[in-house]
């Protein structure tokens, strides 16, 4: 059959169409894609405003032609972050419910961290061993770790490279204070976090996966998308501590001009850096690998899981 899945989240809303069946793998045959920024149209009480719901309402809608454009059969609408911390949720909820008919599923960061943690261990198999994830999104950080397909813990934190550009980085280039700030900050949340953690033991492989982490990857000298999904990507700490000096040195234009680093997110890439960063350096990560599976693929694959039992 073929499912789409549409992902409300803190930076873009991103319908992606695929091909599948219980027991095999997901074929992506569309993907559509709009930056709208969520995290950054809340307002000072912390709701999405009047123009913010609006401009929702209408990329769901174009989401939704698209969906009956490719043929979609069932489609599975969810939000993460910037609509689940939003002060207004259940307004903006009922909203896009009453206006295009679609009831998006709210993720807890937990259920996020799990879903993206399932993705990745379908991604890598049983051989990877004892898997540790991390996720950066425009809203959260999610880490997960365990053996089998549930993780035995998973975090999120609101450590999320859109929110933390809006809430601490707002000058362009940042001041240096700034800097320093977010810095002893994101290393300070992710540090309470780290002794649930190393008590299961070293993982036996470090995956992560998002945006903030490809990007960073590329900087460094991966593989462009363009080459495929099956080329092996990694990131080392060596690398991302030599670039995270050099970002904070630079303008938003600056960093867009850069190799795989897209207009959109050029100015929350510093933040993203920082907490990549601080997490590979809190849970002692030399090298990671980038998996091309998400929370996306996750909320597919427990579907067909559940189609699979029927």
């Amino acid at each position: 059959m073929r499912l789409g899945v549409l992902d409300v989240g803190s930076n873009t809303v991103h319908l992606l169409v695929v091909d599948a069946h219980p027991g095999a793998c997901p074929l992506p045959a569309h993907s559509h894609k709009v930056e709208l920024r969520l995290a950054q149209l809340l307002d000072g009480s912390g709701a999405i405003g009047a123009d913010g719901v609006d401009r929702l309402i209408a990329v769901v809608q174009e989401a939704l032609r698209a969906a009956e454009d490719k043929g979609v059969e069932e489609l599975l609408p969810f939000a993460t972050s910037a609509v689940r911390d939003a002060d207004n949720a259940d307004e903006v909820l009922a909203r896009v419910r009453e206006d295009t008919g679609v009831e998006l599923q709210v993720l807890s960061g937990a259920e996020e961290a799990r879903l993206t943690f399932l993705a990745a261990r379908r991604w890598y198999g049983w051989s990877a061993g004892k898997l540790l994830v991390v996720d950066i999104g425009g809203g959260s950080l999610e880490i997960a770790y365990g053996m089998d397909e549930e993780p035995d813990t998973a975090v999120s934190l609101p450590l999320g490279a859109g929110r933390l550009t809006a809430g601490w980085l707002p000058a362009d280039p940042p001041e240096a204070d700034a800097v320093r700030a977010l810095r002893r900050h994101v290393r300070t949340e992710i540090a309470r976090t780290v002794g649930d953690f190393s008590r299961l033991g070293a993982p036996d492989h470090v995956v992560a996966t998002s945006k903030t982490f490809k990007q960073l990857a590329r900087l460094s000298g991966a593989a462009r998308s363009a080459e495929g999904l099956y080329v092996q990507r990694e990131l080392k700490r060596e690398s991302l501590e030599a670039w995270v000096p050099r970002l904070a040195a630079m303008t938003a234009a600056e960093r867009a001009e850069l190799p795989g680093v897209s207009e959109a997110r050029a100015g929350q890439l510093l933040a993203g850096a920082l907490v990549a960063e601080g997490a590979m350096d809190l849970f002692g990560i030399e090298r990671l690998e980038v998996c091309p599976w998400a929370l996306r693929e996750g909320v597919i694959l427990r579907r067909l899981d559940h189609m699979g039992e029927g």
